[in-house]
């Protein structure tokens, strides 16, 4: 009987306690507003709160409001949050930066010689949409909101999540409970002109701070008793703050906010609006600042937040950081028109029934955001019964089929020139681009290229390029038996070439480019220098079949940080309409290759290795090896080399080996020293003397630039086999 009743006092006393207790701790819902950069503040309020022992029950955000705020619903601390956001580069963020290494050796040449590129329609050139589809953004949260990927209603993640985007289409604002979290996420921060609109449930959805900068009855509708607000917004500026489009925009979002907030601030339980009026919505570089603001608004009133504290039974939010790998069972494409699903595995780098990383399947997407085929993408992991996952992949085809795109290069040997090319895709054949080049200038050059691409599979093309340049030169072309016959060290030429090749590539083990074809090429050489009239020394068509394998990782063409690479070519001759009446069937082989390394952060070494010869019997010295000069396109077998001019050393075999030293002592701009050192010589690997000790070296100083328009460079070169230098000026990318 005793027992009985002490176990009913005990249950009684128990479960007052508990309602008890179920009273004292009302709802804590937490609402934190858009404001770019200036959102940082959020991570210094919500370290304070777990500082005090605030449990968070409910969290609404827009924009970078969402962002945190999706983030701390996942389950990571704010300290977890600050570190993920030190190791953001929002440089590259902003830019939907792309690696090198994701791109297909035809984007990195893309890439590589345009400043400047338009979508064109219908004789009218329009603009993009936005400067970033935002990729770099989706495929971060992507790998972040990894342990929650299966969670589609936001009520059921650790932290009730709810934010705010906006239709672009009706102006209304959308209030997302559910879903895939990424993209929600990416959708209420897609700011104006910076990113691509997102799709989602058929809405074109974009920054929810242009509808609700502060969703609080949002919060509030999902049981929150108490609100702790964090406005970051911009009050209303004065003209003489708004002297850029970002600001602008920024001042016409806030126009109706300003009058919304005076009731919403009403409807906030706790206020706290950091001082952070001196940064803008792009302040990321000022993150840790932004950061500490946020702390000492909200130690500024930290004894009210404290009586909201949880007691001893609240714990952090802390989830492990480490990403699992993905097992990919299936590999769902929507329906797409122009491309097919066999291309867009192909760009992926990665089958179904494939094991991959985070960081594959971010290179993969990278790879398909590269071809620019695609306005946009989004994709989506939903794991299975059978413990793998499946990659759902939702594209949206690029509109824009044609392109004008502009570059501008100098150098020593072709001189100035504007590059004006046409791009065209979709032309003929799905997967297909016709691009044409036109170098106008001192000397007129162009270049077309029509390349069928299909990924995994085998992929067509033909190209057609013609180049020419008028120079004094140190070689005849002619193995030096006219400087022999003339007692000459110098002849003015006018060269040309016209190379028409029809090939077939693949990609081999993922990585490596393979690839063969024919080749039917016209080289003319001339000059006036040995007569009054012109002297035709070369007028010959050649056709020839060539084969090649390639790779390169390379971080950065011109100024690289990490990666290698591996260039191989033979080409066999076979026929030539003979002008010189020596020609003989012959091949020549070649190949280079080299590696970029960096030491103590801003100190650069990159080391390359190249050599060619040729093989079969004694022929034409037209295709010859042909060394010296630094800046320009690399055509046939003509080669740099430091402290030689241009085309100064000639021989149908060569080895060269570089050595460069680079440090980028402010941001973009590089200072740089280099050795070269090569044996040239006829029949070189025959004699054995390309074993001998260098009989060419070479040095060169220089400082570079990085610029939209390519590289900037000015390099001082010098050998100690000659008795002046030279001083070589090359700028933007080299076409």
């Amino acid at each position: 009987m005793l027992t009985a009743i002490f176990l009913f006092f005990f249950f009684l006393f128990s479960f007052f306690s508990f309602a008890q207790d179920t009273i004292k701790r009302p709802k804590i819902g937490l609402v934190l507003s858009g404001g770019g950069a200036k959102g940082f503040a959020h991570i210094g309020v919500l370290k304070v709160l777990e500082q005090a022992g605030v449990k968070i029950d409910y969290i609404g955000g827009t924009s970078m409001g969402a962002v945190v705020g999706g983030l701390y619903a996942t389950g990571y601390s704010a300290t977890q949050i600050d570190s993920i956001f030190r190791q953001t580069n929002f440089d590259e963020l902003l830019q939907d930066y792309i690696p090198r290494n994701s791109k297909s050796f035809y984007e990195k040449q893309n890439d590589e010689l345009y400043a400047i590129s338009l979508p064109f329609k219908k004789f009218s050139i329009g603009v993009p949409i936005a400067l970033s589809k935002g990729m770099y953004n989706y495929n971060l949260l992507t790998r972040l909101t990894h342990p929650v990927r299966n969670v589609h209603d936001f009520n059921q993640l650790k932290i009730p999540f709810v934010c705010i985007a906006t239709d672009i289409e009706t102006g209304q604002e959308v209030v997302m409970h559910s879903g895939y979290l990424p993209q929600a996420m990416l959708a209420s921060s897609a700011f104006p002109t910076l990113f691509s609109p997102v799709e989602i449930d058929g809405k074109l959805l974009i920054d929810g701070g242009v509808s609700n900068n502060y969703p609080v009855e949002e919060v509030r509708k999902m049981g929150a008793d108490i609100i702790i607000g964090v406005d970051v917004q911009d009050d209303l500026k004065d003209r003489n703050s708004l002297k850029d489009a970002t600001r602008i925009l920024v001042q016409i979002s806030n126009l109706q906010m300003i009058e919304s907030m005076k009731e919403k601030i009403k409807k906030t339980d706790m206020y706290i609006k950091p001082d952070i009026s001196k940064f803008t919505v792009i302040s990321f570089d000022q993150g840790q600042e932004i950061i500490r603001r946020g702390e000492e608004a909200a130690f500024a009133c930290y004894e009210q937040i404290k009586s909201y504290a949880s007691g001893n039974s609240y714990k952090l939010n802390n989830i492990p950081t480490k990403v699992d790998t993905l097992t990919i069972n299936q590999i769902l494409v929507n329906d797409i028109r122009n491309y097919t699903a066999s291309y867009v595995i192909g760009k992926l780098g990665f089958k179904k029934e494939s094991k991959i990383t985070y960081d594959e399947l971010k290179k993969g997407i990278n790879t398909l955001n590269a071809t620019q085929n695609f306005s946009a993408i989004s994709y989506s992991i939903q794991s299975n019964d059978q413990n793998t996952e499946n990659l759902y992949v939702n594209l949206t085809e690029n509109k824009n089929k044609s392109f004008l795109k502009f570059g501008l290069h100098y150098d020593g040997l072709y001189k100035s020139a504007i590059l004006i090319n046409i791009t065209q895709k979709k032309s003929l054949f799905r997967n297909d681009v016709l691009s044409v080049d036109f170098g106008l200038g001192d000397n007129f050059r162009y270049n077309l290229d029509y390349y069928i691409d299909n990924g995994f599979y085998f992929s067509f093309g033909i190209k057609s390029r013609f180049n020419q340049f008028n120079r004094n030169v140190a070689t005849d072309f002619s193995d030096g038996n006219l400087f022999n016959q003339y007692a000459i060290n110098k002849l003015n030429v006018d060269f040309s070439d016209l190379t028409n090749q029809a090939y077939v590539q693949t990609i081999f083990f993922q990585k490596f480019l393979i690839g063969a074809g024919l080749e039917l090429k016209h080289i003319k050489i001339e000059s006036t220098t040995l007569e009054d009239y012109k002297t035709i020394f070369e007028n010959s068509d050649y056709a020839s079949i060539f084969g090649y394998l390639k790779y390169d990782s390379l971080d950065n063409k011109y100024f690289p940080k990490k990666g290698w690479f591996f260039n191989g070519q033979l080409n066999s001759y076979l026929y030539s309409t003979n002008y010189t009446d020596q020609f003989n069937r012959y091949s020549i082989i070649k190949g280079e290759a080299g590696i970029t390394r960096t030491f103590f952060k801003r100190l650069n070494l990159k080391l390359t290795s190249e050599a060619g010869f040729a093989f079969g019997e004694s022929s034409v010295h037209f295709l010859d090896f042909v060394l010296g000069g630094y800046g320009f396109n690399e055509i046939n077998n003509f080669k740099p080399f430091y402290g030689y001019d241009f085309l100064s050393i000639a021989a149908d075999s060569y080895i060269k080996s570089l050595a460069t030293v680079d440090v980028e002592f402010y941001k973009k701009n590089h200072i740089n020293f280099s050795a070269n050192f090569a044996n040239v010589e006829n029949k070189l690997f025959s004699t054995g003397n390309w074993l001998s000790t260098p009989t060419y070296s070479g040095y060169a100083f220089g400082y570079g630039l990085e610029t939209i328009i390519g590289p900037v460079e000015i390099k001082y070169s010098w050998s100690p086999d000659l008795p002046k230098g030279f001083t070589w000026f090359s700028i933007g990318f080299k076409f």
